[in-house]
């Protein structure tokens, strides 16, 4: 009995430490791990120099903003893990031949994340929001669809789905509210046109998929607070995806998905905020009254 009450406080004492590490090191543990046999192994369309030269203008925009310390609030000032995290998944999901663009799309996730807020919170995550610029801005980049194998798509899922259940943010509803939604669409598409299912089934084995859903979708400053919000967030960005993808041939569609419905939400949340303060000055103004 001794003997099982120790292991049991030994593997309580573990179960802390576990949730005590910040997640983001995992997702950074993650993405590195996955960059690094992409390049050497999964034949992706990547490089060395692009990583180092992204990774490093984002950490760079991050510190050389965070230099202003007081013009910036502190929600804003987050160190060197969000733009490395930022950087990778840039590396591993936008793609061009251009130097410059590659440390423009880390200046671009970093700065934007400062200049688009809103109560506190970025409204479009980082790297979302420089892909989309650069998509609409330049013809020199493209998006990469993320077909590492079976090893690769099985490393994101792993890393992603472990980082997401240690998460102090809670965000794994979020992604799996998202592939959930994705793969009924999927399956939709393919019994409406007579497809075999090998055609989804390869689809939903995409790397480029899982991390966008597993480190793009779930970021806590753009997701809405409460459950039910989140899984609307998510069905919502699914639906504009496949609309954009298959209705209207935009390979890039899940990334303005999230962007306009990031949006959409802020502007809800803000009319929101609108109202409960226009409700509020009318009723203190009744109360005097």
């Amino acid at each position: 009995m001794m003997g099982l009450q120790r292991t049991g406080r030994a593997m309580g004492i573990g179960t802390s430490r576990w949730r005590q590490v910040d997640p983001r090191l995992l997702q950074i543990a993650t993405l590195g791990t996955l960059l690094a046999l992409g390049i050497a192994w999964f034949g992706l369309d990547a490089s060395l120099p692009q990583a180092v030269v992204t990774i490093a203008a984002s950490v760079a925009t991050e510190a050389a903003l965070n230099r202003r310390g007081a013009a910036w609030p502190a929600w804003a000032r987050t160190g060197w893990r969000a733009p490395l995290i930022s950087g990778l998944s840039l590396t591993l999901l936008l793609r061009t031949r251009d130097p410059l663009v590659w440390a423009a799309s880390g200046v671009i996730a970093i700065g934007g994340k400062r200049l688009l807020a809103m109560e506190g919170r970025h409204v479009v995550n980082p790297a979302c929001l420089a892909i989309v610029t650069l998509l609409l801005t330049t013809h020199q980049v493209w998006v990469s669809p993320g077909q590492w194998g079976a090893l690769g798509t099985g490393a994101v899922a792993l890393g992603g789905a472990a980082g997401l259940v240690l998460s102090r943010a809670h965000r794994l509803d979020v992604a799996a509210a998202f592939l959930c939604a994705w793969g009924a669409l999927l399956a939709a598409r393919c019994l409406w046109l007579g497809d075999p299912w090998a055609i989804p089934l390869h689809q939903m084995q995409s790397g480029a998929l899982l991390v966008f859903a597993c480190f793009m979708i779930t970021d806590p400053r753009t997701t809405p607070a409460s459950r039910a919000g989140r899984i609307a967030f998510a069905v919502a960005v699914a639906s504009v995806g496949h609309w954009l993808q298959f209705f209207w041939q935009l390979r890039e569609g899940l990334f303005y998905a999230l962007a306009g419905v990031s949006l959409a939400f802020a502007l809800v949340r803000l009319m929101s905020a609108t109202a409960r303060a226009r409700g509020a000055i009318l009723g203190a103004t009744l109360g005097e009254a």
